[in-house]
């Protein structure tokens, strides 16, 4: 058979980093079907686009992933591809919790020939099976004979073949506008394709935030993969980029990689014992960012940013949604423990909590801008179906958009909190985006670590400008155009300082040591090798 793995674009913005599960499924799938990808939000592709994809390479089973934000674009997706021919499967945590909406016996028509419930790890292979013989079954679950889910253990992971997958398509090079791939080359970077690509070291999360589907999906005992298939995987992209001559990032997926900080250590120095070193992003509660050991090991390991759901800086809100282990007294001290390692931090905060009141944008980004330069990402609180937060709020009559999902509208409330309106929320979200990603904050936060090397300062600009882009629209040509001009002027101080960095390295490495001092009274010397008095 011919098989297509598919996920729609969010409708938002352009995410050049692949969803693991499609992967995955692929490196499980018979050798004897030919297996397609396409991820919608780095090949956007209409209905109509698919339909003909369909028909041309006469594709017979077609897989879809979606998260909630996503179902009402992939329903349409799944309908042009159906009318084409395809048998449809969903799968993934939205239609786990809502099977029946895309197999048609809610309001919606139907949209499915099959789901896929839970981890499909096992069941992918026995849905390929059957869609041969024409005997798809309208729903799978992983359960054992007794009708006991069953969660894959990872300890025989499959080997996902890397080596030889397409991944054009998330080439982030070919996607930076011409300007800024212009200002790389000429201060030295000068790769050929760079990809940041999902792993995934172990599943569940054992913390059950209100909000949140993971636990619901996963579960909350922890299942881990061995640390030498984690390393072989690592080794094996390291190599691949070698051979393109270009770079390769590592995403883990993990909900929480230091949910059992002892093993992520005992992976970090096995990675950096085998030379498996290659830049990492994980996502990391900030009450397990405490030890110093630890955070040696992020950086020697290739750490280069953590994703940290702060929620909130009131304690208040965080209990209110079950997230009571974050302690905001404790985020600048963790933060700043990071950026001294040359480690930052990808916050999220979420605004239209019950304690939330008008002016939260506000004392949150007085909050932000006193600690070290990261990437800030604010939402609104979403209710996502089957999360404690649905029901509860369902209970209590507060849900304006029961079925938000089939009327995706990013940024956009579905319930009415306590303390502000919904229009007061969506403008708090909307203000603190706006300070915080203005050109004026941009350049205050390169300021920040003008001491550090210039790779962190060109990077940190760099990723400022794409998250720019996850709030507001910036995937035309113009747009571009004008958020560069907006930033000319940083944009010709990273110049300058990457050409001198290239003629004259001595030079650069003694003016960002001067500007430490200047602005923090501190060399980068150890304490033990300075002179004493």
């Amino acid at each position: 058979m011919n098989i297509l793995l598919y996920s729609p674009d969010n409708g938002v913005t352009r995410n050049f980093m692949p969803h693991l599960w499609m992967f995955l499924l692929k490196s499980i799938t018979p050798a004897k079907h030919k297996v397609f990808l396409i991820d919608g939000n780095a090949q956007p592709m209409n209905e109509s686009d698919l339909s003909n994809f369909v028909k041309e390479k006469k594709i017979d089973l077609v897989g879809i992933g979606a998260m909630t934000r996503m179902a009402a674009r992939a329903y349409k997706a799944a309908d042009a591809m159906r009318d084409a021919g395809a048998k449809v499967v969903f799968g993934g945590p939205h239609v786990t919790e809502v099977p029946d909406e895309p197999l048609g016996r809610m309001d919606e028509p139907r949209h499915a020939d099959a789901v896929a419930l839970g981890e499909a790890d096992a069941t992918w292979p026995v849905i390929v099976a059957d869609a041969e013989r024409g005997a798809l079954k309208e729903k799978y679950e992983p359960v054992d004979q007794n009708g006991k889910e069953v969660k894959p253990d990872l300890q025989d992971y499959p080997l996902i073949p890397w080596e030889a997958i397409d991944l054009e398509q998330f080439n982030l090079i070919s996607h930076i506008p011409r300007p800024l791939r212009y200002v790389l080359n000429k201060v030295g970077m000068t790769w050929k394709n760079l990809h940041v690509v999902p792993i995934e070291s172990g599943r569940g999360c054992p913390y059950g935030c209100d909000f949140c589907t993971v636990t619901g999906f996963f579960g909350d005992s922890i299942r881990y993969r061995t640390n030498k298939s984690v390393v072989d995987e690592l080794l094996r992209l390291k190599a691949r980029a070698r051979r393109d001559g270009g770079r390769i990032a590592a995403f883990f997926i993990d909900d929480n990689f230091a949910i059992n900080v002892k093993r992520t250590k005992s992976l970090l120095r096995e990675m950096i014992a085998k030379d498996a070193v290659v830049p990492w992003v994980a996502q990391i509660s900030a009450n397990l960012l405490k030890d110093e050991e630890f955070l040696d090991l992020i950086k020697k390991s290739g750490g280069q940013w953590i994703f940290i759901g702060m929620e909130s800086i009131d304690t208040a809100n965080l209990a209110g949604v079950n997230k009571s282990f974050n302690k905001p007294s404790e985020y600048e001290a963790v933060l700043n423990r990071l950026a001294s390692r040359g480690v930052y931090a990808i916050t999220s905060f979420i605004f239209g909590m019950d304690g939330d009141s008008p002016d939260v944008a506000n004392r949150t980004v007085e909050k932000i801008e006193n600690w070290p330069p990261g990437l800030p990402v604010y939402g609104l609180l979403t209710p996502y179906p089957a999360t404690p937060l649905y029901d509860r709020l369902a209970k209590e009559g507060r849900l304006t958009r029961p079925l938000h999902w089939l009327d995706f509208r990013p940024f956009r409330m579905a319930f009415t909190p306590k303390g502000i309106s919904i229009a007061q929320a969506e403008k708090e979200v909307r203000h603190a985006w706006q300070r915080s990603y203005s050109p004026r904050a941009i350049t205050a936060s390169l300021r920040k670590i003008q001491h550090r090397p210039f790779a962190e300062r060109a990077v940190m600009f760099a990723a400022k400008l794409a998250f720019r882009g996850i709030y507001f629209p910036q995937m035309k040509k113009i747009q571009w155009i004008m958020l560069l001009a907006q930033n000319s002027r940083t944009i010709f101080q990273l110049i300058f300082a990457g050409l001198l960095q290239r003629v004259w390295p001595s030079r650069s490495s003694s003016i960002s040591e001067k500007k430490k001092v200047k602005e923090t009274g501190r060399t980068s010397e150890p304490r033990s090798l300075r002179k004493v008095s």
